[in-house]
């Protein structure tokens, strides 16, 4: 695992050598900003997944995060932006761990930049692995957590409004899931180069 503090750029001499041994680029976005645009409807929805699930095990309301009928009010404070901070990192950790012998590789890749947090492997890496370690900061923070959270009755709206930000944040990552899922077949196997990534079959 290697710290990088900003992302990596496509390598065309590996683009060419990964044609040649018969790799298959993935049609995805070719830069972060496009992924974004594209992502919009789906930040959307998981926000709207996320706030299902925490109105099931607790109370949810515009109030609470500074919404009411005539007006709108919302305080941001160091605090609160210590905290955003620290859920990039997590979310970028639990991508990280489930990659396969992230702590020795080369090929992988993490860090913080302006833009907020990445990870990039170019480890060759099972389909199915591939799809947990894309969809894991979504289902483990914005799924899984605020149904433990509100069985224990400690979801207060800073947790909630934490929770609800990481559904939104993962839009990209659900964006590479439905990508994959569509192009890529079970028995394959995932790697990238920088952004890029490639798929073939084992």
């Amino acid at each position: 695992m290697k710290i990088r503090f900003t992302l990596l750029k496509p390598d065309d001499d590996l683009h060419a050598e990964l044609i040649e041994r018969g790799w298959i680029p993935l049609r995805e976005p070719r830069n972060l900003g496009v992924a974004i645009l594209l992502s919009i409807p789906l930040m959307v929805v998981a926000a709207l997944i996320s706030i299902g699930i925490i109105s099931v095990v607790s109370t949810i309301s515009f109030e609470e995060f500074g919404f009411t009928p005539d007006s709108f009010s919302i305080t941001i404070n160091l605090g609160i932006i210590f905290l955003i901070i620290l859920v990039v990192v997590l979310h970028e950790l639990l991508h990280l761990v489930f990659i396969p012998n992230f702590l020795r590789s080369q090929k992988t890749f993490v860090g913080l930049n302006l833009l907020g947090g990445f990870v990039i492997s170019e480890d060759e890496i099972a389909r199915s692995r591939y799809i947990l370690i894309t969809i894991a900061p979504f289902i483990i923070i914005s799924v899984i957590l605020p149904v433990i959270l509100g069985v224990l009755g400690l979801l207060t709206s800073t947790v909630k409004l934490l929770i609800i930000l990481n559904a939104m944040a993962s839009s990209v990552d659900i964006l590479n899931l439905l990508l994959i899922t569509k192009q890529v077949p079970k028995k394959a196997i995932l790697r990238s180069n920088g952004p890029r990534t490639y798929w073939k079959n084992k």
